[in-house]
């Protein structure tokens, strides 16, 4: 009874969160300066050389305003938002990049994002949760010490200066990465592979960095409370190896904590991963959500602030769900 409340509880807060996050994506880009429609008009007369007459540029403005659900009140806009969204997932053809829907951008660009967010998150949370771990158990080795100094030094530096010093010193100072990525389009091929891999190093390795120090930190902080317990005293007191202590009674402990954490800072991981994306040129979500902020593209941010708000709140929803299968007393709460 106690698993079922915990799972009910869990899944209303995140529907409540996808509700109310679809619904500030869609009233927040109405009150950003400049007209969409307006300025999908001056782009193409100066692309076609030549002015449209005011009867044609009124037929058009009219059919683009049908299109981009901007017609009629605002309330009738967001119910007919949320019909479209909600029930077909239908964000409608991007502004700028008009006949190309929207999910064809999405469609594109996920797989980029999920791959660079998921490796990073798996990568800085173990590498970080061990090294804390080593560090809060043997707090009064030197070695310790240094690794938490690095924790210290990494945590409070934001990704987009991570970013910022890792191009410097690797795609300029050292060219041994580029600037920006450049991917050619083709099947995929083990040379192929390769070149993702040269082109991900960077912006994988400015996630890794920025989420290292924090998991450091909270582990190292944990694990040192949790040798100092009654039970893991009882254990040294009766011979058990400190290995066999480390692993089986402080990890086992002090990682749980590391799992809630884990769910709250998925959307810091995400946001960063969409900086990152931006500044290395990146063909994720980051890009094109900036392509979209910059041309006005209301359906193409619709779209992409839409699936950041579903990935982050999915996350922290799957961590939450498997917490019990760590915690037993969730489970016979």
């Amino acid at each position: 009874m106690g698993l079922l409340k915990y799972i009910a509880g869990r899944v209303g807060v995140y529907l409540t969160v996808l509700f109310t996050g679809i619904t500030l994506i869609f009233f927040l880009p109405r009150f950003m300066p400049g007209d969409p429609i307006e300025g999908y008009i001056g782009r193409m007369q100066y692309q076609a050389g030549q002015s449209l007459s005011a009867e044609d540029v009124e037929s058009l403005r009219a059919s683009l305003t049908e299109l981009y659900g901007l017609k009629g009140s605002l309330a009738s806009q967001y119910v007919g938002f949320l019909k479209r969204v909600l029930i077909s997932g239908d964000f409608g053809p991007s502004l700028a990049g008009f006949p190309k829907p929207v999910s064809e951008y999405i469609a594109t660009a996920l797989p980029w994002t999920l791959g660079l967010l998921t490796t990073t998150t798996i990568l800085a949370w173990v590498s970080g949760n061990l090294i804390g771990l080593f560090a809060g158990f043997f707090h009064n080795k030197r070695i310790a010490t240094v690794l938490e100094v690095i924790g210290v030094t990494l945590y409070p530096i934001p990704y987009y200066i991570l970013a910022l010093v890792l191009i410097i010193l690797f795609a300029y100072i050292w060219p041994i990465f580029p600037l920006s990525t450049t991917i050619m389009p083709g099947a995929l091929t083990w040379q192929k592979v390769g070149e993702i891999f040269r082109n991900s190093f960077l912006p994988g390795m400015a996630l890794v960095l920025a989420g290292f120090g924090w998991n450091v930190l909270g582990m190292k902080a944990m694990a040192y409370a949790t040798k100092e317990e009654a039970f893991v005293n009882y254990a040294r007191l009766k011979g058990t190896p400190p290995f066999t202590i480390m692993i089986h009674y402080v990890w086992r402990n002090a990682f749980l904590p590391q799992i809630t954490a884990l769910a709250l800072h998925m959307g810091m991981i995400f946001n960063g991963a969409i900086l990152t994306e931006m500044l290395f040129s990146y063909p994720g979500i980051g890009s094109i959500m900036r392509s979209a902020i910059g041309n006005g593209d209301y359906n193409l941010i619709y779209g992409t602030l839409s699936l950041s708000i579903v990935a982050v709140a999915t996350a922290a929803l799957a961590i939450d769900l498997l917490y019990p299968l760590f915690d037993p007393r969730i489970r016979y709460k």
